[in-house]
């Protein structure tokens, strides 16, 4: 509410004619209106309110008391999160201290800039924004840990087997890998229901660690040279185009464009990023054939101070 002396109009309180109300109040009724119109009532009950934290009063204190004195029940949970700041101040308009999206769309692309957001910021708390921040993200998270992985891997099917997919003949490091990726979604779908969605990346991170690591350690490109290995380097490269389907699918919501573009790079339609239970092993039939690599994230060449 506010006093008549400062706002000339406005729904006057029945309790107290020196004051009116005005947007917080229809505002928060069409929450439930908006589901009465829609002959959708009955959703409210599961309803989760996700708001910054600078209208915590309103949804906290006054929307319950509404709700409360009109008999209908409260929304399941209220999601606070916190704000973007620059040099430690609330970014402002007025002040000109602001990031402009569009900006950073068109010089990172979309899904560096949405990945860093996600990645920076825990959920419920302030974040410092910094372009230098972003920049090193895009180069080490991205271009170096999920970018360099694909490029090998894909890089490596085109070389030695043309792109067509190889048989299977797991091993022990082949196991240690599926396991890896089965727990970064274990985790991924905790954090996310904790609205921990740092916390998910870096599970699925791990995973794309991991992968890094196996080409490391099975050195496909070693076994290569010998022509009697050739049928191992063709399993591994398998495992590999599974971890990365996998990644494709669990990053999907965070990195949509990408998690396209990856599926498409694996030969795989779109579609294929919503069989979040296809089982591994199962995404490539006898004579698939994946696609030359793409940079994904290229490097953000930084200049030397």
């Amino acid at each position: 509410s506010r006093p008549k002396s400062r706002l000339s109009w406005g729904i006057e309180l029945p309790f107290d004619d020196r004051y009116v109300t005005y947007v917080w109040f229809d505002a928060l009724l069409n929450y439930v209106s908006a589901l009465v119109h829609l002959g959708r009532i009955e959703l409210w009950p599961a309803a989760e309110h996700l708001i910054g934290k600078d209208i915590l009063k309103a949804h906290a204190v006054f929307w319950p008391t509404m709700l409360m004195a009109a008999g209908l029940p409260l929304y399941r949970r209220l999601c606070v999160h916190g704000h973007w700041q620059m040099q430690q101040g609330k970014m402002s308009k007025s002040i000109g201290n602001v990031v402009r999206p569009l900006d950073m769309k068109a010089r990172y692309g979309m899904d560096a800039f949405r990945y860093y957001l996600l990645r920076e910021m825990a959920f419920g708390q302030d974040a410092d924004f910094s372009e230098e921040a972003l920049v090193a993200r895009l180069n080490g998270d991205l271009a170096n840990g999920l970018g360099n992985l694909a490029s090998r891997v894909l890089a490596m099917q085109q070389r030695y087997f043309g792109g067509v997919v190889q048989p299977l003949a797991p091993e022990a490091p082949d196991h240690a890998l599926r396991a890896a990726f089965a727990a970064a979604a274990r985790e991924l779908d905790a954090h996310i229901a904790d609205l921990a969605f740092h916390r998910g990346l870096e599970a699925v991170w791990r995973g794309l660690g991991h992968a890094n690591k196996y080409v490391v350690e099975t050195a496909p490109f070693t076994l290569a040279k010998d022509p009697g290995r050739r049928p191992r380097v063709g399993a591994i490269l398998h495992e590999l185009c599974e971890a990365l389907r996998t990644a494709a699918q669990l990053l999907a919501p965070f990195l949509p464009e990408t998690g396209e573009r990856l599926a498409g790079l694996l030969g795989l339609p779109a579609a294929r990023l919503g069989e979040l239970d296809l089982p591994w092993g199962a995404a490539f039939a006898a004579g698939h054939r994946t696609f030359p690599p793409e940079p994904l994230f290229p490097r953000i060449e930084v200049p030397a101070e």
